[in-house]
């Protein structure tokens, strides 16, 4: 009996450890968790509200990808946050022309300095429907309220989507550079062999 329960603990811890290595190979990672750039493993944050519920965001983000935040100096990224603002349009409306529905729109302007690569500057947006119930105007703004912290919460993953992205903007701002260059030293070379057969 204690050798059939051992045979079977065996199998067990076997194919957890299989499935665990299965899932490290294919290259499976958790939904936002994002590989990022090594430029940006310390990166500065700075914000036109740095004490805001954006900013708490963002920063607790960091503290899920493993980013360790840093005192802003020329040497460093940073994630520069220029503002935010939120709006919201009628979607629906009741019998009596009072609104319905709402789309309420986050939007978030940023910017990104990677020291010798650029400034990138970005703006994300987030929508989501809200229904207004007349009956119920406490209930109403709690959970506007909770909407538009989701919302938030829903901005700073995009800001990190964003990050994990850097390499490959900046690999093409430079591939376009160094296009141009070769461009503008074959129109030069061009020049220089008519001038020299004329």
């Amino acid at each position: 009996m204690l050798a059939l329960f051992s045979i079977k603990s065996t199998i067990r811890s076997l194919t957890v450890v299989m499935l665990a290595l299965l899932t490290a190979s294919c290259g499976f990672h958790l939904r936002g968790n994002y590989m990022l750039p090594d430029d940006i493993a310390k990166l500065s944050l700075t914000s036109f509200d740095p004490y805001g519920q954006l900013t708490r965001q963002v920063e607790s983000q960091f503290k899920l990808h493993g980013i360790e935040p840093v005192q802003p100096s020329s040497n460093v990224p940073n994630l520069h946050l220029i503002s935010e603002s939120t709006g919201e349009r009628t979607l629906s409306l009741y019998q009596n022309a009072r609104a319905a529905e709402y789309e309420l729109t986050y939007t978030v302007n940023y910017s990104i300095v990677v020291p010798e690569k650029g400034r990138q500057a970005y703006t994300t947006r987030v929508n989501r429907t809200f229904l207004d119930n007349p009956l119920t105007a406490l209930a109403k703004s709690v959970e506007r309220d909770m909407i538009e912290d989701e919302m938030r919460q829903q901005a700073a993953r995009q800001i990190m989507r964003q990050l994990a992205r850097l390499t490959a903007v900046f690999n093409q701002m430079e591939e376009a550079e160094l296009k141009a260059k070769l461009e503008q030293d074959s129109k030069t070379s061009t020049t220089l062999q008519v001038e020299s057969a004329q």
